[in-house]
Parts: structure tokens; sequence; C-alpha cells
């Protein structure tokens, strides 16, 4: 059985993808928030997430050349910085393609982010990798737990959400003055596709199977992330403030899932591990789409959150498992998944909610989940079969 190392390196990469989830799950919630402050329809309030798939295809083509050139562990300080001023910027402007713009940047350098500690993790824990990707994420969920709550409580306390969202830059910055004060330096990694002359072959089957998983699971996730907080509001009769304190606890079922299921996947292979995993989550699902009140809807988004945990972390570590020596170039692509998730999932989403309500339009996530298994089913097949050299 593969042993898990938390040494130094290891828990400056949770701490780094931690600040990157108290943003990703603090921003959730604030976008209905700025609908009703700039005044727009959900389709284009979604537009904030296309933001996020825009600037996710831009770190995600800028990451593999940045880390052959700077390294993984430069390249993922570099992102953190970016998403410092972004957010800065996020909470100082207001007009519509102001935000949008703030977006773009902050998700552009948060994909630098994500590449680098992914790489960094998997290079440096090798067998481990999936439980290690999983307990990162779990710090990632560990510090958006509070995001939420934090933005509700701004809220509610008549503040708005900018004062909760700006605290990010706070958190960058400790993370920052606790690496120096520790004397911790990130490993610089390799790239054989990085070499003059080389020229990098395809990316096996397993990677681009496992690419579309990661881009529907994304869907799963963000479409919650960013219209959970108006199902709760419409159909469970919860306030603003509380319905986007009640994210939470997605957030919450994330932290223990990742949490668990770091251990667990020391111990159980990925692809069975994933068709529990979602099975937990149209089971949460079903209650959470099924309630008219408060306590069973946040229930079930608790549950959901069990469930989704482990889709990100255990798609990611087969893809750059399948990638082989081509890790940063998988981990920079893998980037593209998430824009597909980002950019086309809540966007439509949206839409049909300003036609048939936001209730009724969230039947497009069992439509995600039963994709997501049939995905899961064919990477047993591909990821096992041989692979290209």
């Amino acid at each position: 059985m593969p042993r898990l190392v938390h040494d130094r390196i290891t828990w400056l990469t949770y701490a780094q993808l931690g600040v990157w989830g108290f943003f990703l799950y603090g921003f959730g919630p604030v976008v209905p928030l700025l609908r009703d402050e700039q005044g727009t329809t959900a389709a284009v309030a979604g537009l904030h997430s296309t933001a996020i798939a825009v600037g996710s295809l831009i770190g995600g083509f800028l990451f593999a050349p940045l880390a052959g050139r700077l390294g993984r562990g430069a390249t993922s300080w570099l992102g953190l910085a970016g998403v410092a001023a972004g957010v800065a910027a996020l909470c100082a402007l207001r007009p519509l393609p102001a935000t949008l713009t703030a977006v773009v940047v902050i998700a552009g350098f948060g994909m630098l982010l994500l590449g680098g500690v992914n790489a960094t993790l998997s290079g440096h824990h090798g067998p481990a990798a999936p439980a290690a990707i999983s307990e990162a994420n779990a710090a990632c969920a560990g510090m958006g737990l509070l995001a939420p709550l934090v933005v509700g409580l701004a809220v509610g306390a008549g503040a708005g959400w900018r004062p909760a969202l700006a605290a990010e830059v706070g958190l960058i910055a400790l993370v920052a003055v606790a690496a120096a004060a520790f004397r911790v330096r990130l490993p610089r990694g390799g790239r054989i596709d990085a070499e003059p002359g080389h020229r990098p072959g395809p990316l096996p089957r397993a990677y681009w199977v496992a690419w579309l998983l990661m881009a529907v699971t994304g869907s799963i996730e963000v479409c919650l992330s960013l219209w959970a907080a108006l199902v709760l509001r419409t159909s469970a009769g919860m306030s603003a403030g509380a319905a986007s304190a009640a994210l939470a606890a997605i957030v919450g079922g994330m932290f223990l899932g990742r949490l668990v299921g770091g251990r667990i996947a020391l111990r159980v292979p990925p692809i069975p591990l994933l068709l529990v995993a979602l099975t937990i989550s149209l089971a949460g699902f079903a209650v959470f789409w099924s309630a008219s009140a408060p306590a069973p809807a946040v229930a079930g988004l608790l549950v959901l959150g069990i469930g989704n945990s482990l889709h990100y972390p255990l798609a990611v570590s087969i893809a750059l498992a399948a990638a082989g020596e081509q890790a940063d170039r998988a981990a920079g692509y893998s980037s593209y998944s998430m824009a597909v998730g980002f950019g086309i999932a809540p966007v439509a989403l949206g839409w049909v909610a300003d036609g048939v309500g936001a209730h009724a339009a969230f039947l497009l996530l069992p439509g995600f989940i039963a994709a997501a298994v049939a995905l899961v089913v064919l990477l047993r097949r591909e990821r096992f079969a041989p692979l290209p050299v």
C-alpha cells in the first residue's frame, strides 16, 4: 500500500490550494448578489462563469511553458500573486465589464496555481498522489467552507460581499509570509517535453477520457456553486443571506469527503471509488431538489458535497498518471476541461432558469451525473488498455 508522507512541501501546497478555495467557493454565492446589484438576468450574471472559463483557457495555455521556464514552484507563486491582484480589482470595481474582466484575471492566474499544485503533488508523491491531491482539495474545501459563511454574515450585517471576498488578499499574504518564515521551497519540477528539440507525442486516450470526466463533473460543481443559492431562495423559502451561507453545506460535505477519501484512496482503486461518489451525488441531489423547506434542502446539499468531493481529485490523478512524463502539459490541458464546465453548463442552466425557473432547470444535473458514470465505465476500459508510447 502506498504511504503518504506529509513534509513541508506537502503542507505548503495544501495551504496554497486552501486560499484558492476561499475565493472559488466564496465567489459562487456572490454571483446572485452581483445579479441583484447590477440588475441583470440570470443568464447575464452567468457570464461571470464564462469569464472563469476564458481565464481558465488562458491559464491552461500558459502553464506548461511557464512551468518549463520558471519551474512549478515559481509558477504557483505567480498564480497566487495574480489571484490577489484580481480579487482586489473585483472588490474595487462595480460595472459588469469590469467585474467580468477581473474574474478572467483571477481564473487565469488561479489555473497557474492549480496546475503547479497538481503537478508538484503528482511528481512529489508518486503512487500516493491520489491521496495527496484529495487531501489538498480537502484543504481547498476546508477554507472554502468559511467563505460562504463569511459572505452570508457580511451581507446579513449590511456590509455587502466585498469586505468578505477581500479577505482573500490577506490570506495569500499570510501563506507567503509563512513559507518565507519556515524557508519552504517548492521543487522546480522537470518536463521532458520542454527539452530543446523534443517533440511530445500525443497524450493517451485514458487522459482524454479523464479530461472529459473532469469537464462533466466540474459542470455539476459549478452549477451548484453558482445557482443553488437561488433555488434555496425560491423553493426552500430562505433569505438571500441565509441561502448564501447555506452553500457552506456543500463545501462542508466536500471537506469531509476529501479528508476521509484521501485515506480510502490509499486502499481502493480510483475507478470504483468514483462510481460510489457519483451514486452519493445522485442521492444528495434527489433530497435537495425535492425539498420544500430549508432543513432537508441543506441536508441534501451536504450529501451532494460528500459525493462531489472525490470527482475532481480522482479524475485529475488518473489523468496525470496516464500522461506520464508529460505531466505539466497534461496539468495545463486539464484547465481546459474546467473551462468547458464553467463556460457552458452554468450559462445553459441560467438560460433555462430564465424560462422555466431555477428549480426545474436543475434537472440538468442528473444528466451530468449519468454522463459522468458512462465516462467512468469507459475509463475502466481505456485506463488498463495498452497506451500509445
